[in-house]
């Protein structure tokens, strides 16, 4: 059975191409366009079943507040990346914003296809390598020549490093709020600070970013600011 889908890619041309060869093998196509950044559009317009998203560049900050937008709006829909390998940081990402599935972007239309059922199935769809890679990069954020959550934990005060451990945890505004004692609309603010100072555009790519990078870790530590 065909699959109900909308494709999009930072490149138009590749979006077509994917579009024509998936038509073509019996797959709904409601829309297929660029940027990658009007994925939650199209979604939220046309109710697919999978969500095909190409990125060149997963690892920019805000690259998959589509994703995100699209499990908070539509959880129904699965959402597959295609991206460039190796990059473990952009796998990681991809699924801290909730994407069901992450693919190569030179991997064969079969590939894809196989991608896009586990996904519509409700599983887990990336290849064993590229998941090693993720883990990898997650569990040992030391192996990065520079250390970068020293330098994003220096960015930030005190009380925005509260705030991003308690973000991090999944606390809300409001929780947030009533854990530090102050005002919903303080807590609000602090949140954006958090997220402008660590370049990101959500809440869950500051949580990635925090747990990458080991920041967390050494906001815990004794001494930490």
């Amino acid at each position: 059975m065909g699959v109900r889908l909308v494709v999009v890619d930072d490149h138009r041309l590749l979006a077509e191409a994917l579009a024509s060869a998936l038509k073509l093998r019996g797959h709904r196509v409601l829309a297929a366009s660029a940027p990658s950044g009007g994925a939650a559009e199209l979604v939220l317009g046309r109710s697919p079943e999978v969500c095909l998203f190409g990125t060149a560049a997963p690892a920019a900050p805000g690259a998959f507040e589509p994703v995100a937008r699209i499990r908070r709006e539509r959880p129904a829909v699965a959402v597959v990346v295609l991206g460039p390998v190796p990059d473990p940081r952009g796998i990681a990402a991809a699924f801290a914003a909730g994407a069901s599935g992450y693919v190569r972007h030179d991997e064969r239309i079969e590939g894809v296809e196989r991608a896009m059922a586990k996904a519509r199935a409700g599983e887990v769809a990336i290849a064993q390598p590229l998941l090693q890679g993720a883990f990898a990069e997650l569990l040992d954020p030391a192996q990065q020549p520079d250390d970068e959550g020293v330098r994003l934990l220096e960015m930030l005060t005190p009380r925005e490093i509260e705030v991003l451990v308690r973000v991090a945890e999944g606390e809300d505004t409001r929780l947030i709020a009533a854990g530090m004692r102050i005002a919903p609309s303080t807590a609000r603010t602090h949140v954006q600070r958090v997220l402008m100072k660590l370049g990101v555009g959500s809440r869950l790519e500051a949580a990635a970013l925090a747990a990458r990078t080991g920041l967390l870790d050494r906001a815990a530590a004794p001494g930490a600011r």
